[in-house]
């Protein structure tokens, strides 16, 4: 009874080991291929639970999901003869199992196999066209050019291209020096542009207020030359009606002015005569002439 039940056990015991080891699962984000004696069965794309032969068959997981690939950074010189350091990567997925674990078996290998495909269509499409176009006005066209032409060369491993990208595109370490200077220059020209367009502008500003400041100064000298010989004018007819009504005054008026002009205190030397007309007003406050001498008879 108690081999029977030992037997009972052991056979038990090789059913839960047979049945765990025909059962795998295969998560959302995997996909599997069963290999038995070697051969591939079809490609396993679903999730869940599934079933194998124990001790057979053999199970390979692969990642369903899209996957970066980094290439090798290289030189590339365009088609302006200029040089380029360009470091790219690829984004992938596999979608044809049994292709990609023919050709390329393992995820790590792909790297290897595709790898020298992405980068030879790197050096050729930017190889024909200009840095500029490279760097800044074909970029997005470029690289898609390059990721139709490498997806389409993909599928024969069983993978689609989903897109491929620069990461880096430098210009060589001497040449990173010359387009500095050039740049330099390129700078230094342009201020010393600005500078001249500015100092044209300070002179024509300048000039223009130079101008405005002489057609102002001579407006207002020639008012005031204007006011100024109204005033003369109109002072000379004051005094020509001053004259006119009392002439002896007005000579009276100018004999005065003509003192306080003549007798400064600095010095008050004159030569003139006692009987000049100069000094009729001392002589007479109604300021008669004096009457000369008359001369002594002859004998």
């Amino acid at each position: 009874m108690r081999a029977f039940f030992a037997f009972i056990l052991a056979v038990l015991g090789l059913a839960v080991v047979a049945l765990y080891s025909s059962a795998f699962i295969v998560h959302q984000n995997e996909q599997a291929l069963v290999l038995r004696f070697g051969r591939a069965l079809p490609a396993i794309t679903t999730p869940g639970l599934k079933w194998k032969m124990p001790f057979i068959d053999t199970v390979e997981k692969f990642d369903k999901r899209i996957l970066d690939l980094d290439t090798t950074e290289q030189e590339v010189t365009a088609s302006d003869q200029q040089r380029l350091i360009v470091d790219a990567y690829a984004r992938y997925r596999i979608i044809d199992l049994l292709k990609f674990y023919q050709n390329v078996r393992y995820e790590d290998r792909v790297r290897e196999v595709v790898g020298p495909l992405i980068e030879s269509e790197i050096r050729r499409v930017l190889g024909s066209a200009t840095l500029q176009e490279v760097v800044k006005d074909k970029r997005e066209s470029l690289m898609k050019q390059i990721a139709a032409q490498v997806n389409s060369e993909g599928r024969e491993y069983g993978l689609e291209v989903v897109d491929v990208r620069i990461k880096r595109a430098d210009l060589p370490q001497e040449n990173l020096v010359k387009v500095y200077d050039r740049m330099r220059a390129d700078r230094v020209r342009e201020a010393t542009e600005l500078r001249a367009q500015g100092e044209a502008e300070s002179n024509r500003v300048r000039a223009n207020a130079d101008k405005a400041v002489t057609i102002i100064k001579a407006t207002a000298t020639q008012k005031s030359d204007e006011l100024r010989g109204d005033g003369e004018a109109e002072r000379s007819r004051i005094f020509a009606d001053a004259f006119g009504q009392d002439p002896d005054f007005f000579r009276f008026y100018r004999s005065m002015q003509a003192y306080t002009a003549a007798l400064k205190p600095e010095d008050t030397r004159m030569l003139l005569s006692p009987n000049s007309e100069f000094f009729r007003y001392f002589e007479d406050p109604n300021g008669k002439a004096p009457v000369a001498a008359a001369p002594a008879p002859q004998r």
